[in-house]
C-alpha cells in the first residue's frame, strides 16, 4: 500500500524531499532539469485544480486513457525510469526553480488539507471518476518517481 497524500506525515515527508532539491540537482535519468521536473509534477495538480489550463482529451484518447492508462497510473506499481509521458506533461521550456518548487509545495499542502473526502468520486481530467485511493496513488507515485529521478 502506498502512503496516503491525505496524511500529514506523508505530506511532511514529500515536502522534506522537495526541500532537498537545489537548482543544480541533476537527474539520474531523463531529459528534464530539476525546474522542468517540478513544473512537470505541477501538471498533475493543474489538471485537478485548474483543468481549464489544459485541453480535454478527444474521444479516442479519453477512451484509451480510461481503458488502459488509468490502471497503470492509479495502481500501486512504481513507474520505471524513463517511462513515456502524455504530451501535456512534456516541459520543453526553461522554468524558474523557486516558482515551480513553491507551486508544488502549495499543491501538495492543498491536497492534504482538502482530504480524502474531497477526492472520493471526483472526476479526473483524463481518467473519469476516481476514488480517493486512486487519486492518492496517482499523486504519490508520480512525485516519488520524479523525486527518485533526482535522488531525493
Amino acid at each position: 500500500m502506498l502512503p496516503s497524500v491525505y496524511d500529514t506525515l506523508t505530506t511532511e515527508t514529500l515536502l522534506a524531499r522537495i526541500n532537498e532539491l537545489k537548482p543544480t540537482t541533476t537527474a539520474k535519468w531523463g531529459k528534464m532539469n530539476v525546474a522542468q521536473m517540478l513544473a512537470h509534477c505541477n501538471v498533475s495538480y493543474e489538471l485537478t485544480y485548474e483543468p481549464e489550463k489544459h485541453k480535454k482529451p478527444n474521444f479516442i484518447m479519453a477512451f484509451i486513457s480510461k481503458k488502459f492508462i488509468k490502471k497503470l497510473v492509479t495502481n500501486e506499481v512504481s513507474y520505471k525510469p524513463s517511462s513515456p509521458t502524455a504530451s501535456a506533461f512534456i516541459i520543453k521550456t526553461n522554468k524558474d526553480f523557486d516558482t515551480e518548487k513553491q507551486r508544488l509545495i502549495d499543491y501538495i499542502s492543498k491536497t492534504e488539507k482538502l482530504g480524502k473526502q474531497n477526492f472520493e468520486g471526483l472526476e479526473s481530467h483524463s481518467f473519469g471518476v476516481l476514488n480517493a485511493t486512486e487519486w492518492s496513488n496517482m499523486f504519490y507515485k508520480h512525485l516519488d518517481h520524479h523525486f527518485n529521478q533526482f535522488g531525493v
